[in-house]
């Protein structure tokens, strides 16, 4: 897998931002999560609040109930939390080849997150499901034209039925036998 995904993986939302845990950069940085702090620590001015802040118990024990098996193990002090420009800022308190590979790599995974934030991937489903809309409201549509063609139909049809109705009754008026004209019988 390509470092910048797996950098990809390890960003999390918290209070509004993109961080990174302080687990998972050393992790990344080849060092321990307690030298990264000591590093952090010996200078926290560069440091401000939007850079980085430590967690609280309960957004610790949210980020970890996300993952059903947890890598993380135990912890004595709540983690840190690095904004993209604490990351950024790592970089020059650890200053070493691999440290600063892993912080460009670091870098473009948060910018190609912004970008998916930004941009992100069409919902197929919900995509079907105007399509469905469209072609719901398309039918209705067409069965309202032809039930309005059917009723049409409907009273058309009833006025021929009441035409040949009174046409018939016209012609068995017709053909029925007149009586005679006069004082002769019928014979029978």
């Amino acid at each position: 897998m390509e470092l910048t995904v797996i950098i990809q993986s390890k960003i999390y939302e918290i209070r509004g931002q993109q961080v990174m845990i302080d687990k998972d950069l050393a992790g990344l940085y080849q060092v321990e999560v307690k030298r990264l702090n000591e590093s952090v620590k010996r200078n926290l001015k560069r440091f401000p609040e939007d850079f980085m802040f430590q967690l609280t118990a309960e957004e610790w024990q949210n980020l970890k109930s996300q993952f059903a098996t947890s890598s993380w193990g135990g912890t004595r002090k709540l983690p840190y939390a690095f904004t993209e420009l604490g990351v950024s800022m790592l970089s020059s308190i650890l200053n070493s080849e691999l440290a600063i590979e892993v912080n460009i790599n670091i870098m473009r995974a948060f910018v190609a997150v912004r970008r998916f934030i930004a941009n992100p991937p069409v919902d197929r489903v919900s995509e079907l499901q105007n399509e469905l809309k469209e072609l719901k409201s398309y039918i209705e549509e067409v069965f309202t034209d032809y039930n309005d063609i059917n009723e049409d139909t409907r009273m058309q049809l009833e006025l021929i039925n009441r035409t040949l109705a009174e046409l018939q009754a016209q012609k068995s008026l017709a053909d029925s036998p007149r009586n005679p004209i006069g004082f002769v019988k019928p014979k029978q």
